[in-house]
């Protein structure tokens, strides 16, 4: 599958991207209606942050309890419910002279209740698309997604001064509700990938078996750590630039955006094999840059060939999938999701603790040092590129060696019970 047309002829697809698409969008606005609120309240940052980016951080307590459920609940029923749940939310959000704590409550809810949400929808994609099409329907998803959250973010603005913030908090809940409808109405039924009950005991276990693999082990340090420290570097852009931090956001979303095209829509499986160390060096390196406080016009430019680097977590999610079982695919790429969110809030507190006591420049090209370092060190055991069945070895050319398989290249025995 190489092509969009062949992904939205794919049944199921078409109406999988627009649910997802919607629930972006809600959540978007929904996080700005409630960060204004919350900060018309108290006058705190802080706390404005918090509400909007909260659940965010909450999901990570939700993968080390409830992760499990990503493969044990039919994915129709588990979508459908969670759009529902977040519907209802905003709309307690929105009521009139809900205590601040009972908000903070919702949310911290919310967070935990979604946490497996990741896990089942891009699990699902899988089971929609053909395996060699996983990468081009994640590289789709992410490129709606940037554009979901800027339409978000613009029109969420202009909603809440025409109709307020908990007028916003009802239109997103609205929102959610067509996201549902069209979940429920356009998928078909599935069972659940795994059996069994969605437990903590089987949450911890599955984590641990996942992380028992040392091919895997590679590929979840590689997902969360580098990224993590680039996102601190973009936690430094309103510091760095007061007045041109729009700018510079929008210049990283135009970089992943065409990195996700480029890796996506044209990359051959025998290039992805040769461009996953170089994009994965991308992402970092040009922050070094930093160091020597560039004007914007060098800054704007430095932002978006990194921002392309991004893709690389395409690679990486791809090889993710090529050596773990099908039926532990969603608490997988779960557990690739809720560490790359953890590893982003470290990486904006390492970043931003660096500028309090240098600068904000230095805190960008110490942060972008990190992730090179990290990066390199984790090379090696990234070197062997693997295919979508079942993580073969492949050769520099793309196809499968003639040679045995390392018996690293496979999940452990255990692992497929």
């Amino acid at each position: 599958m190489r092509t969009y047309r062949e992904l939205f002829r794919t049944p199921e697809f078409t109406p999988f991207f627009a649910a997802a698409s919607v629930q972006t969008a809600a959540q978007t606005a929904t996080g700005l209606a409630l960060g204004t609120l919350v900060y018309a309240r108290t006058g705190s940052p802080l706390l404005s942050a918090l509400a909007m980016f909260g659940p965010s951080l909450a999901q990570v307590a939700g993968a080390l309890t409830l992760l499990s459920a990503a493969d044990r609940l039919p994915p129709r029923a588990a979508l459908t419910a969670l759009a529902l749940l977040s519907a209802g939310a905003a709309c307690v959000q929105a009521v009139p002279g809900l205590p601040l704590w009972a908000a903070f409550a919702v949310l911290l809810v919310m967070g935990v209740a979604a946490s497996p949400g990741g896990g089942v929808r891009y699990g699902l994609l899988n089971e929609i698309v053909p395996r060699e099409g996983f990468l081009l329907g994640r590289s789709v998803l992410n490129m709606a997604g940037g554009a979901m959250q800027i339409c978000g973010f613009a029109v969420g603005g202009a909603l809440v001064a025409v109709f307020s913030a908990r007028g916003t908090l009802l239109i997103g809940a609205a929102l959610y509700f067509v996201a549902a409808a069209v979940t429920r109405l356009g998928l078909t039924a599935r069972p659940a990938r795994a059996t069994g009950r969605p437990s903590v005991r089987e949450t911890w276990r599955t984590n641990a078996s996942l992380w028992s693999s040392t091919p895997r082990r590679y590929v979840f340090l590689a997902l969360w750590v580098p990224n993590g420290l680039v996102v601190g570097c973009e936690s430094l852009y309103v510091a760095y630039a007061p007045g041109h931090a729009g700018l510079l956001f929008a210049g990283g979303a135009l970089g992943m955006l065409a990195g996700d095209t480029l890796v996506g829509r044209f990359v051959t499986t025998r290039w992805r094999a040769r461009l996953g160390a170089p994009l994965r060096l991308l992402l970092a390196a040009p922050y070094l840059l930093f160091a020597l406080g560039p004007g914007l016009p060098l800054a704007l430019a430095v932002v978006v060939v990194a921002s392309v680097g991004f893709a690389a977590s395409l690679l990486l999610q791809e090889r993710l999938l090529a050596l773990t079982p099908q039926e532990l695919s969603g608490q997988a790429l779960g557990l690739s999701s809720s560490g790359m969110l953890a590893m982003q809030g470290v990486g904006a507190a390492v970043a931003g603790g660096i500028a309090q006591l240098t600068s904000p420049a230095t805190g960008m090209a110490a942060v972008a040092g990190l992730s090179v370092a990290v990066t390199l060190a984790l090379a090696p055991g990234l070197r062997t590129p693997v295919d979508g069945d079942g993580g073969r070895l492949l050769g520099g050319d793309g196809s499968p060696r003639a040679s045995r398989t390392p018996r690293t290249a496979r999940p452990a025995p255990e692992e497929t019970t």
